[in-house]
């Protein structure tokens, strides 16, 4: 068998599957919203950043940031269920195979630092004074961490137990940040040059521990799964994706909430619905993620415009992302059984994603009001009340489409 064929034929088998995707995802109304959001975000971002002095901490943030993504260090290997039994044998012909995934996952996860880096030039530019040379050495710092925590991420997914791979990345995320921070700071060489000598002794031990390990091919299976069922879910919001499997958490903890669900046959879809969504990863997680990364943001910026900006994007990609609920059940003969008309289905899986994006309108305007913006708290809980009206008209839509 070739590994290198074998490899150019998963590689281009994935870029068919995610063009396939990407063509709805990109679609008219969501560039339209991007590019409005974008643009009112770099606009104010400029005018933000002129405000900055030399007291601001742009060298922490960048060294946090920018740890955080060199940190995670996903690894792209195309692997498949059956692989664990067919590819189990020829596991040491397979040595290329694995490196052009270790090359590709370098390579894309590096424009990703360098759109990250380009995104922190003016804020690091206004506070620093630093030029063209100095953000060039960051940048090669940067691609060198990435492939050597690539590296070591390969070989710590060769260990059985799985706590190691979590005190693995914190203590590469400490010693990236630090790293980091000294490049950043400009501080002397030396300092730079003892740290990343202490993850390169990392590296070592972790080459030196796991030479007689084999390959643990069900977590490498895992992991690719999970990854791609990321990019599914996302799919999954502009059309229907086959391929994509949702995860079930019992979560009796928040049984509470559904006892504010009367009882009755009006209420039958509304509480079929409702456990979906608080049972669901792809569903109640999403939420409160996007509601917390939404709250940050906002908690960051003094603007009025760009708290109105960031509540709408927001409360957009969370309607987004919850509206495939509907299709949840979809396959499930009994649901189309039930003696109730249809639209009492749909009226069910509306109400229930507006009391989400009302529950995250008010996080929001809770977060600005303790802030001390009552204009922006206001003007937040205005727009989620007007954003709530079009999308239970778009969503009417959408459903008949779906």
């Amino acid at each position: 068998m070739n590994s290198q064929n074998l490899w150019k034929e998963r590689y281009l088998g994935y870029i068919n599957e995610t063009q396939k995707y990407l063509r709805y995802i990109f679609n008219g109304h969501l560039v339209f919203v991007m590019v409005l959001v974008l643009g009112g975000l770099a606009y104010y971002y400029s005018d933000w950043v002129k405000t900055l002095d030399s007291d601001f901490p742009a060298e922490l943030i960048m060294a946090f940031v920018l740890s955080i993504i060199v940190t995670r260090s996903p690894i792209n290997t195309f692997l498949k269920e059956p692989d664990t039994v067919f590819l189990l044998p020829l596991e040491t012909k397979l040595r290329s195979y694995f490196k052009n995934s270790l090359i590709l996952s370098w390579v894309m996860q590096g424009f990703i630092l360098l759109v990250v880096l380009i995104a922190s030039i003016p804020m690091y530019s206004k506070v620093t004074g630093a030029g063209g040379t100095d953000l060039g050495i960051i940048l090669v710092v940067l691609l060198i961490l990435k492939f050597l925590n690539l590296t070591m991420r390969w070989q710590v997914l060769k260990y059985q137990d799985t706590s190691v791979s979590h005190w693995d990345s914190f203590i590469r995320f400490l010693l990236n940040g630090v790293i980091l921070y000294f490049i950043c700071s400009r501080a002397n060489i030396l300092f730079a040059l003892i740290t990343f000598l202490l993850l390169l002794g990392l590296y070592m031990y972790y080459r030196g521990a796991t030479k007689g390990f084999v390959l643990k091919w069900e977590r490498l299976v895992e992991l690719e799964n999970k990854r791609m069922n990321s990019f599914y879910r996302i799919a999954n919001m502009f059309t229907d994706v086959p391929h994509l499997k949702g995860k079930v958490a019992r979560r009796k903890w928040m049984d509470w909430l559904l006892s504010f669900i009367p009882y009755g046959e009006k209420s039958t879809y509304t509480y079929l619905y409702a456990r979906t969504l608080l049972r669901s990863n792809d569903y109640v997680g999403l939420c409160f993620r996007l509601t917390i990364i939404g709250s940050v943001i906002l908690s960051v910026f003094t603007n009025i415009w760009a708290h109105l900006i960031v509540t709408f994007m927001f409360l957009f990609m969370t309607a987004l992302q919850l509206l495939p609920v509907w299709k949840a059940h979809e396959w499930k003969v009994w649901v189309s059984l039930y003696p109730l008309p249809a639209k009492m289905r749909e009226s069910a899986v509306i109400k229930l994603i507006s009391y989400f994006l009302l529950f995250e309108g008010l996080v929001f305007g809770l977060i600005l009001l303790v802030k001390g913006e009552w204009m922006s708290a206001l003007a937040a809980l205005a727009m989620g009340l007007v954003f709530l009206l079009g999308f239970k008209i778009y969503a009417a839509k959408k459903i008949k489409n779906f």
